[in-house]
């Protein structure tokens, strides 16, 4: 649905997309994840027509960007960061307005302002002007007018950002459903938003794709492996001797407090060991208080991944 190859933007000297290439399938959410100044904004203003490339191709639904922008413009919804609204206009009118120019007749512009009042939670304020708005309330306007004619492709620029708790839900769980029936590229640099919203997550650091996968993929990259968290009771150099012979255990960092012994276990790859250290505690007659799996998060992915990527781009 979204095709991207070697798609590259400079602002003078500065390189803001470098050499990047991906493709989004049809259906589902997929998060655009990186941190501030990583690039995400200019992509998503590159394959929305708002802005050329320097170099590099992208397509969205078989549509050149750069060749097809009209046909690209009718099959994409898109909401920028900061949403360009008419303050001096009436919700009502503005979205009336959005879909004059996308060509609906007035009973096709009726219906589908209906849908998206609804579905944006808008109606309350649909008849007051943009102007006296929130910025929560712009960026559900702004939203509606995304999805008003219904396009293919939802490209979702901080989508969540000026919202109250309660509305962050709810645009999360639109999100969700909004990938059911379109594809759904969702560009974030908070965390929770995107584990919590996409099927897959592309992570951009200094203007280059650094990784790629669901959520669980990612962690599974994490160079720095999850770790077994024991708290055992018994004399500490004979408790970390035997944990470190255990059958897969790598490395053995403890601390000894009370007679206790608190262990941070590093496992080889893909192993468990939670159940022979269980054994061997009670093989040893020792007190065991705690065993548990310290997993990796997406959040200590995104830091080394992000952090790797600028330092090879520092001089």
């Amino acid at each position: 649905m979204i095709r991207v190859q070697n798609l590259t933007k400079r602002y003078g000297p500065v390189l803001a997309v470098d050499n990047i290439s991906f493709e989004v399938e049809q259906g589902g959410v997929v998060g655009f994840l990186g941190p501030n100044g990583a690039g995400k904004t200019t992509t998503l203003r590159i394959l929305t027509c708002f802005q050329p490339a320097t170099s590099g191709t992208g397509s969205i639904a078989g549509f050149d960007v750069f060749k097809d922008s009209m046909e690209v413009r009718r099959c994409v919804g898109y909401l920028p960061e900061s949403t360009p609204l008419y303050p001096e206009m009436r919700v009502h009118e503005y979205l009336t307005f959005r879909g004059k120019l996308r060509g609906m007749d007035p009973q096709q512009r009726a219906d589908a302002i209906r849908r998206v009042v609804d579905r944006c939670w808008i109606g309350e304020f649909v008849n007051r002007p943009i102007g006296h708005l929130s910025k929560g309330m712009k960026q559900r306007v702004g939203l509606a007018d995304a999805i008003l004619h219904n396009p293919d492709v939802l490209i979702l620029d901080e989508p969540t950002i000026g919202l109250d708790p309660t509305q962050i839900r709810e645009t999360r769980k639109l999100i969700k459903e909004l990938g059911q029936d379109h594809t759904v590229l969702l560009s974030s640099h908070i965390l929770p938003e995107v584990e919590q919203t996409c099927d897959r997550t592309i992570i951009i650091s200094a203007g280059r794709i650094v990784a790629s996968g669901s959520p669980q993929e990612l962690r599974d990259q994490l160079s720095a492996k999850a770790q077994v968290i024991a708290e055992m009771q018994g004399p500490e150099e004979e408790v970390v001797k035997e944990v470190r012979q255990v059958d897969g255990v790598e490395k053995v960092e403890a601390l000894a407090s009370d007679g206790w012994v608190r262990l941070a276990i590093r496992p080889w790859p893909k192993r468990d060991v939670r159940e022979s250290l269980f054994k061997l505690t009670t093989a040893k007659g020792w007190s065991l208080r705690e065993l548990r799996r310290e997993g990796a998060s997406l959040e200590d992915f995104f830091i080394q991944v992000t952090a790797q990527q600028q330092d090879k781009g520092a001089p």
